[in-house]
């Protein structure tokens, strides 16, 4: 099992890998197996979409008025809910490809955090992350390698506290599933699970066994962002109006590298979704802005999608004939635009490309009355600190605004920037500290939504899809999130 966020990084750090067994032909054994298994049975995104298939894509089906229609609540709400309080945490992680492979090392450098359990078919892989343990002076965990569902006897574990959760995207719900339903609360990499019926059971679930189950969003802990957060509660924004978030990196030459993803898994769900396959990086942040689920909640989406091209360009430019890639018929969006509206009015504009040429973004702007901040480069424009049309310096604002996560460790071990280790810190201790998480699975589910839902509403040309309210109604109280005071113990 391997990294689903194995992306370089614009910062120049190493960028996750994937590492399992593979066919003869070059892709991975179990994604080809998963991926026939889901192609035979779709996605079931009807099954709180409504409708029927549509024959040019089996994952596609037909929206229908009651998208949004929340279930019955099968047990208490998890907002407010806090870890129980523990000296030491314990945690099992699946999946030891360079993303699981290289965040073994946060967890290693956190004090109070134990290691005791490791899960991936390659051999070659638990071995090497079970050395990093004993190398950082915890007892030789116990290791988990026989075939794809070894990782539901780790689960089963009576001394594990957390499962983190770091394989390709077709793995994560039932993952996070056995984990909660075996008393553990789980964090997982994006995205939680691809399917509304999967969203809601996840809720579902959390409630009901009384375990956190969280998107580990590392893009919320980014400096900026939690940066532009402090400054947007803080009133400098004025009332807030427009966000936008995005994943925009050219992953072409790497979806066809066999050894980076292993195997066609992240390609192949090019052949499966027209719309935005991977939204949280970018929904993940501006939804913190917009207190999504604290105070405002997100009601719609509209989605655009153009012509699946790239790929299959690149392919002939670079591909051999007879390589397996040249049996995919590509059907993603090259570039998906999303608009989001909130209940409060507000708008966001999410955007997904990884199949054209261009330079690393996620957008990250946000907008209001009293001015604006985009990043990528970074600049502001807020009154009456700037004038004559002319951006300011972000910069500025950092001795005031920065998080006090980020002024506590100003160079943070790790990937992409730092924010991964400010993500596994902040976890981590608010289990230790007994605390309320920054975030739960209702965010979770919100920030995933897109992925189905785009793609309906681009089968739909366009039209609007109802976001459920994950929440059922709880999220017109505000309520703290990532933007956390400093604990006093």
């Amino acid at each position: 099992m391997h990294d689903e966020n194995a992306t370089p990084t614009p910062d120049g750090t190493t960028p996750d890998a994937t590492a399992e067994g593979t066919t003869g032909d070059g892709h991975s054994r179990r994604a080809v197996l998963r991926t026939a298994g889901i192609a035979g049975a779709g996605l079931g995104l009807g099954t709180f979409a409504g409708g029927t298939a549509h024959a040019d894509a089996p994952a596609a089906a037909a929206a229908a008025p009651d998208t949004a229609k929340a279930p019955a609540r099968k047990g208490a709400t998890m907002i407010g809910v806090p870890f129980e309080r523990r000296s030491t945490v314990r945690v099992g992680i699946i999946g030891l490809g360079n993303r699981g492979g290289s965040m073994i090392d946060l967890f290693l450098a956190i004090p109070g955090v134990r290691v005791v359990a490791l899960c991936d078919p390659v051999k070659e892989k638990t071995a090497a992350a079970a050395k990093k343990v004993t190398a950082a002076g915890q007892p030789a965990p116990a290791t988990y390698t026989k075939g794809e569902h070894d990782y539901e006897n780790l689960c089963k574990r009576q001394d594990i506290d957390f499962v983190y959760v770091a394989t390709p995207w077709d793995f994560h719900f039932d993952m996070a599933k056995s984990a909660m339903l075996n008393g553990k609360h789980v964090g997982v990499e994006c995205p939680i699970a691809l399917r509304l019926d999967e969203l809601w059971e996840l809720v579902d679930l959390s409630e009901r066994t009384r375990k956190h189950c969280m998107q580990l969003e590392n893009c919320c802990y980014g400096k900026n962002e939690m940066r532009v957060l402090r400054m947007a509660h803080a009133g400098k924004f004025g009332d807030l109006l427009h966000a936008a978030g995005a994943y925009n990196h050219d992953l072409r030459g790497l979806m066809f590298d066999p050894d980076y993803y292993e195997g066609p898994w992240r390609r192949l769900w090019h052949t499966r979704l027209r719309g935005d396959l991977y939204p949280n990086h970018g929904f993940g942040p501006t939804a913190n802005y917009m207190d999504v689920n604290r105070g405002d909640r997100v009601t719609h989406i509209s989605s655009f999608g153009t012509p699946a091209l790239g790929l299959a360009e690149y392919r002939k430019e670079h591909m051999p004939a007879g390589d397996p890639s040249w049996k995919e018929t590509y059907i993603e969006s090259d570039r998906t635009i999303s608009l989001v509206q909130t209940a409060k009015g507000r708008v966001i504009r999410l955007e997904h490309d990884v199949s054209t040429p261009h330079p690393y973004s996620r957008i990250n702007s946000l907008g209001g009355t009293r001015g604006v901040f985009e990043d990528y480069p970074e600049r502001i424009y807020i009154e009456p600190d700037h004038t004559n049309d002319e951006w300011g310096d972000f910069g500025k604002y950092a001795a005031e605004f920065d998080h006090w996560l980020w002024k506590e460790h100003s160079n943070p071990p790790g990937g992409h920037g730092g924010m991964d280790y400010i993500m596994i810190f902040r976890l981590m201790q608010t289990m230790q500290l007994g605390l309320v998480p920054d975030f739960d699975v209702y965010d979770a589910a919100t920030w995933t939504a897109p992925v189905p839902l785009s793609h309906l509403s681009i089968k739909a040309k366009g039209a609007p899809q109802a976001i459920p309210d994950f929440t059922r109604g709880l999220w017109k109280k505000a309520r703290p999130g990532v933007d956390s005071e400093k604990p006093k113990a």
